[in-house]
């Protein structure tokens, strides 16, 4: 995946954000570059675990739900360190599972731990001789899934694992239609490899990489919802129901204009569908309901008109140059000409946070001189080029300013980060309204535990956070990489 070295912060002053110490512990851990930190919830009790481990042990820190330390297991570990961790369940009785799988992501080794007895078990589970890769991992109701592919067939398989058990559910798309960008029909299986499967996780900021790819999934309470923008027509969808492993199609049509398009894509959002279309002449933008695939809510802009909700500058930036400032609309309108367009919506309580964006490369040219030809040869060369600005919709759908200008809790985060650049190994859990990032501090030898919460305190009325809603390449934390 393409990483954008975005600038996203600009400092005026010091700032003091958000944020509050709840926990620290002493620990020390070996080998800093095997290690990792993954946060997980118990969805029945509220309970938090913290898993930390090293070359030769794993910490199990278990806290109640007033964050108050409950249980603490050291156990040590030999078959998982030559393993990724790629997720985790919590049992009815209330002990984790930790799945770390082989590098060929073809064998899951499940550690279970009783922390009562401080004892654990090592389980396995092999895939079939005929799995190709996985797509991704997610947890869900305390139970962890995969989605995985099998060579060369048109379905998608989902592996739950729950009690020590495995269970699989059968995705099959052979009866849907499915056209390359030549709009030439093709299997299920050749188009996802044409445009891979990228999840959006609902709880950081979309990059515009992802927000501009042609197929994303996202997880929703029992269903997975699957969208593809691989022409400027309409935007497939499909809806699969986790407990059945039933396949619903939907097809949402993009807006219609007099003018051509030439880069379209959608988000999907809050059991809605933001889907958007732009040329040199127009941008639009069509809010649907998924269940009814009804417009809710649509707007359209030319090239001579001001939008008067940007919460943002429209911003371009080629390569890793300083980002600049597009003064027009109309300005915006060519440069996102000719790039992949991106939407990405990031809920925050009752407001959507919406960053409009174009992603490709930018072609110029350059004049090599030599002695033997006065006029010089032209060479051509390929920059990278995103375009892009933010934007607020309220609980209407209505687009509005945002005069506040309140960083959010996971922008308080981000900045954390950035500006404790030594902190190299955390993770990060969203409990309702607030983000726990949990880390290791290798100078103080202490695990710590940190709130973040929306709003800031400054010492004067300037805004230290500009480029809102676009990060460069924000941790994925503990995201299984698609092979």
């Amino acid at each position: 995946m393409k990483k954008l070295l975005l600038l996203f912060l600009l400092f005026f002053k010091t700032a003091l954000f958000s944020q509050t110490i709840l926990n620290s512990l002493p620990l020390n851990l070996n080998f800093l570059g095997k290690t990792q930190i993954l946060n997980a919830k118990d969805e029945n009790t509220n309970d938090i675990y913290i898993f930390t481990w090293d070359n030769r042990n794993i910490n199990i820190l278990k806290y109640n739900q007033s964050l108050f330390l409950s249980n603490q297991f050291i156990d040590s570990i030999k078959h998982e360190t030559s393993r990724n961790l790629i997720g985790y369940s919590i049992s009815k009785n209330k002990n984790p599972t930790l799945y770390w799988s082989s590098r060929d992501y073809r064998n899951i080794l499940m550690t279970v731990y009783n922390l009562d007895n401080k004892t654990s078990e090592i389980l396995h589970f092999d895939f079939p001789q005929n799995h190709d890769y996985v797509i991704s991992t997610f947890q869900q109701h305390n139970a962890f899934y995969i989605l995985a592919k099998e060579r060369d067939q048109d379905h998608l398989l989902l592996y739950k694992f729950e009690d020590g058990k495995c269970g699989v559910k059968v995705f099959n798309f052979s009866t849907f239609i499915f056209k390359n960008k030549k709009n030439t029909p093709i299997s299920f299986h050749t188009f996802i490899k044409q445009f891979p499967i990228n999840q959006i996780d609902p709880d950081i900021y979309a990059t515009i990489d992802l927000a501009s790819s042609v197929s994303k999934m996202y997880v929703n309470q029992d269903h997975i919802i699957l969208t593809f923008d691989n022409n400027f027509i309409k935007t497939q969808a499909f809806d699969l129901n986790i407990k059945t492993g039933g396949v619903e199609e939907k097809t949402f049509n993009l807006p219609d204009y007099e003018s051509p398009s030439r880069t379209s894509n959608s988000f999907y959002s809050n059991n809605k569908l933001f889907q958007i279309k732009a040329s040199k002449e127009s941008f639009l933008i069509e809010i649907k309901d998924f269940d009814t695939e009804k417009s809710i809510k649509s707007y359209s802009f030319s090239k001579n008109d001001t939008i008067p909700f940007k919460n943002s500058p429209f911003i371009m930036q080629i390569d890793n140059g300083r980002p600049t400032q597009l003064k027009t609309t109309e300005k915006f309108l060519k440069n996102i000409n000719g790039l992949t367009a991106g939407i990405a919506v990031f809920q925050n309580q009752k407001n959507s946070f919406i960053t409009f964006s174009g992603l490709g490369n930018y072609s110029d040219f350059y004049f090599a001189y030599d002695v033997y030809d006065d006029f010089g040869q032209r060479v051509s060369y390929s920059l990278s080029k995103v375009v892009y600005f933010d934007a607020l919709l309220d609980e209407n759908f209505n687009f509005s300013k945002d005069n506040q200008t309140r960083p959010l809790a996971i922008e308080n985060l981000f900045y954390f980060l950035n500006v404790n650049k030594k902190i190299k190994i955390y993770d990060a859990l969203r409990l309702k309204d607030y983000y726990i990032l949990s880390y290791y501090d290798d100078t103080s030898k202490q695990f710590i535990m940190r709130k973040f919460t929306d709003g800031f305190i400054m010492e004067d009325n300037g805004n230290p956070i500009i480029n809102k809603s676009v990060f460069s390449n924000p941790a994925n934390f503990m995201k299984i990489n698609s092979n």
